[in-house]
C-alpha cells in the first residue's frame, strides 16, 4: 500500500504546482508537504504481546509566510488542500511578525533508502518470534521482568515550495529496544538496549538477537552486586554512549538556533570562542547514512550535510531552520524537523564526537584514582545556565589504570564550559546510538556518539 503515494505522485504534482501558481501572488512564500506512511508497532512484556498496532498514515501540511508571520494548517484528507491553503493564508494575513527565509538553493530531487528487507515481507508473527528470541536470552537468573518494543515505518513524502523545489523522499526506519529488570529480593537493578537504522529490517535480522538479550539481562544482574558509586571529583572515562549523551544534551540543545534566540542558551555570542579543549571537533551530521537520525533533506527541502559546531575546541557554527539562520545571518544547516502535523522547529540530527588516536587502555592508564561511566539512564540539562546532570547506567572504579570494583547509581554532573574543556584524551573506537529527543512536544528520531572519552575533575555522584 506504500506504493500508493508513488502511483499517484504525478497527479499530487499537478494538485500542488496548481495550488502553489495559485496562491504566489498574494504571498511571500508557500511550501506544501505531503505523505503517507505504513507504520507498525508492537509491544511485548514478558513475553507476552501486549499490544500491536499497523496501519497507514496520509497527511499534508501547507505552509504560508506573509507580512513576517507564518500560517500553518494541516488535514488527512488531500481533496482539502484547497481549503487548508485558504486557512494558512486567512492565519498569516491576521499576524505580523518579521520573520524572512535565508536563501537556500532550488532542488528536484527523488531519493530513497537501501532496503534489502522491506518491512512488508515480514509478518507481524516473524517481527514477533524475533522480540521473543531477544527477550527469552535476556530472562537469566534474578531477571524477573522485560519489556520489549517495536516500531518500524515506511514514509513517503513529497515537498513543494513556491520557490521551486519539488523533492520526493522514501525512508524506511526500524527500532527494537528491550529493558530487563533484575532484583536479589531488596533492590531492583536495570538494563537497556536498543537496535535499529534507517534501512529495512536487515538492521534487525543481521544482528545476534540472543547476545543482545543477554548482554541486557547479564547488565542488570551484575548491577545487583555493584556497590554505590563514591561522591566526588574525578577522572572520568565516558563510553561512546554516554559520551553520545553528553555531547547531545550539553553541547547539542544550546547550539540550536531558536534556543540562541531565545537567550535560553549558554552559547549566545560565543561564536568562535574556545569553549571545549583543542582535542575536541563535534558534528551533525544529518546525511550520515548509519545514523538514526538519517535525513537527506530537511522539512524545508534544505540538502543535509556534515555541519562541524566545535573545530578544536571552538564553536564554529550552529544549528539552524532558515528562519533562524536569517535571523542570525548565517545559512540553514538543514536542522528544521517535525511530523508532517507539526511545525517545523530546529532539531539535531546525528550528534558525535569525533575520534582521535588514543586506545581504550591508554585513556585507563594514567589514571590512578578515576571512574569508568558506561551507558544512561536519562538526565537532564538547563542550556540557560549551562548545568547538566546525567545517570550511567553503570559504571567501576578504576585504580592504578585498571577497572576493578562495578558500581551502580552513578551520576555525572557539572557545568558545560567546564566539562567540555576538561576533556584531555579522546579515543579511537566510535559508535552511535539509535534513539528519540524530546523538544517542543515533539519527537524525532536521532543518533548520537562518539568514542570513549576521558574528562579530568568531572564531578561524580552517588544515588545509593
Amino acid at each position: 500500500m506504500i506504493n500508493l503515494l508513488s502511483d499517484k505522485m504525478e497527479e499530487y504534482i499537478d494538485l500542488f504546482e496548481k495550488v502553489i501558481a495559485k496562491t504566489s501572488s498574494q504571498i511571500d512564500y508557500i511550501d506544501i508537504r505531503a505523505g503517507i506512511g505504513d507504520n507498525t508497532s508492537i509491544l511485548m512484556k514478558d513475553g507476552n504481546v501486549d499490544e500491536i498496532n499497523t496501519g497507514m498514515s496520509l497527511a499534508a501540511r501547507v505552509r504560508v509566510l506573509n507580512n513576517g508571520a507564518w500560517g500553518f494548517a494541516y488535514t488527512t484528507d488531500l481533496s482539502k488542500i484547497n481549503e487548508i491553503t485558504d486557512t494558512a493564508i486567512r492565519f498569516s494575513n491576521s499576524l505580523k511578525g518579521d520573520v524572512e527565509l535565508s536563501e537556500t538553493d532550488i532542488i528536484k530531487d527523488k531519493i530513497s533508502v537501501d532496503v534489502k528487507i522491506p518491512f512488508s515481507d515480514i509478518s507481524i508473527e516473524e517481527k514477533k518470534d524475533i522480540m521473543k528470541q531477544a527477550n527469552d536470552a535476556a530472562i537469566i537468573d534474578k531477571v524477573n521482568s522485560t519489556t520489549v518494543s517495536y516500531g518500524d515505518s515506511e514514509v513517503n513524502e513529497l515537498f513543494m515550495s513556491s520557490e521551486g523545489s519539488e523533492i520526493q523522499v522514501k525512508t524506511s526506519r526500524v527500532r527494537m529496544a528491550l529493558n530487563a529488570s533484575a532484583t536479589n529480593g531488596e533492590i531492583i537493578q536495570f538494563g537497556h538496549g536498543s537496535l535499529g537504522g534507517v534501512k529495512g529490517f536487515e538492521a534487525i535480522s543481521d544482528k545476534d538477537l540472543e547476545e543482545f538479550g543477554r548482554t541486557i539481562g547479564q547488565k542488570a544482574v551484575r548491577l545487583l552486586d555493584a556497590k554505590p558509586a563514591p561522591s566526588g571529583n574525578f577522572p572520568v572515562i565516558a563510553d561512546p554512549e554516554l559520551t553520545g549523551v553528553l555531547v547531545h544534551e550539553a553541547l547539542g540543545h544550546a547550539v540550536e538556533g531558536d534556543l540562541i534566540l531565545q537567550n535560553d542558551s549558554i552559547l549566545k555570542d560565543k561564536m568562535g570562542c574556545q569553549i571545549a579543549s583543542d582535542i575536541v571537533n563535534i558534528f551533525d551530521d544529518a546525511s550520515l547514512k548509519e545514523g538514526f537520525g538519517y535525513y537527506p533533506y530537511d522539512v524545508e527541502g534544505v540538502k543535509t550535510s556534515p555541519n562541524q559546531l566545535v573545530k578544536d575546541g571552538k564553536l564554529v557554527s550552529l544549528l539552524n531552520s532558515r528562519e533562524t539562520s536569517s535571523k542570525l545571518n548565517m545559512k540553514s544547516s538543514g536542522n528544521a524537523r517535525s511530523l508532517i502535523a507539526d511545525q517545523p522547529i530546529v532539531r539535531m540530527s546525528n550528534t558525535y564526537l569525533q575520534p582521535r588516536d588514543n586506545s581504550f587502555e591508554e585513556l585507563l592508564e594514567d589514571i590512578q584514582d578515576g571512574i569508568y561511566l558506561k551507558g544512561s539512564r536519562g538526565g537532564q540539562v538547563d542550556t540557560g545556565k549551562g548545568i547538566f546532570q546525567f545517570n550511567a547506567a553503570e559504571g567501576y572504579l578504576i585504580k592504578d589504570g585498571e577497572i576493578t570494583t562495578p558500581l551502580r547509581d552513578v551520576s555525572l554532573s557539572g557545568n558545560i564550559l567546564e566539562t567540555l574543556k576538561n576533556i584531555d584524551a579522546v579515543g579511537n573506537d566510535f559508535k552511535l546510538s539509535v534513539g528519540f529527543c524530546g523538544k517542543d512536544g515533539q519527537t524525532a528520531p536521532v543518533g548520537d556518539g562518539g568514542p570513549h572519552t576521558r574528562i579530568l575533575n568531572a564531578l561524580v555522584g552517588g544515588m545509593g
